[in-house]
């Protein structure tokens, strides 16, 4: 079975769906995402490297998880399957925290990424089981330090460069956003 994404329209509305490999080339349609960053009970954030083997953005240090709500499928339960088939973590605390995050990035080969891509946070106190098609390697950050880093220019995915500098040095204590700010095809009806 081929992964679906959801095509959206510059509002945030769905326009159709598309196979989730297909749809990423020079030209790549708007579609629906999602990132998570995942804190310990120390505040330490859960950085990955992505898979040399992913056909965007192989081997690329990011954020904890990133992934494509399948069509009909709640955002919040989008996130908890990727992390949990990404990583092997269960997560606690599921906050969103930028609704309306969008970006496009392109890579060398001239493969255009495109999405509406709300950001969420979580907390998971499980030891990391990770997929070797998905993640090539992790490590435990401390978020202050991380978040420095980036803003320094380390380098990061630049969806999670957009993201960090968006985002609270004290990501712990993030508040929550409503659901209502998420584009209008991540709400389930």
């Amino acid at each position: 079975m081929t992964e679906q994404v959801v095509l959206l329209d510059e509002a945030g509305r769905a326009t159709g769906e598309a196979d989730k490999h297909a749809v990423h080339h020079a030209s790549t349609p708007l579609h629906l995402a999602f990132s998570c960053y995942v804190l310990d009970e120390s505040g330490r954030l859960l950085v990955t490297r992505r898979a040399l083997s992913k056909a965007t953005f192989p081997g690329v240090w990011t954020n904890t998880c990133c992934g494509h709500p399948a069509p009909g499928e709640a955002i919040e339960d989008a996130v908890v399957r990727r992390a949990r088939q990404e990583l092997g973590i269960t997560l606690r605390d599921l906050r969103l925290v930028l609704p309306a995050f969008r970006y496009t990035a392109l890579m060398d080969n001239g493969v255009l990424e495109n999405e509406m891509c709300p950001v969420f946070t979580a907390t998971s106190a499980d030891d990391v089981r990770s997929d070797p098609a998905e993640v090539e390697e992790h490590r435990w950050e401390p978020w202050p330090e991380f978040r420095e880093s980036v803003l320094a220019g380390r380098d990061v995915s630049s969806w999670c460069r957009e993201q960090v500098a968006q985002l609270p040095a004290d990501l712990g204590g993030a508040p929550a956003r409503p659901r209502s700010e998420l584009p209008p095809a991540a709400v389930r009806r």
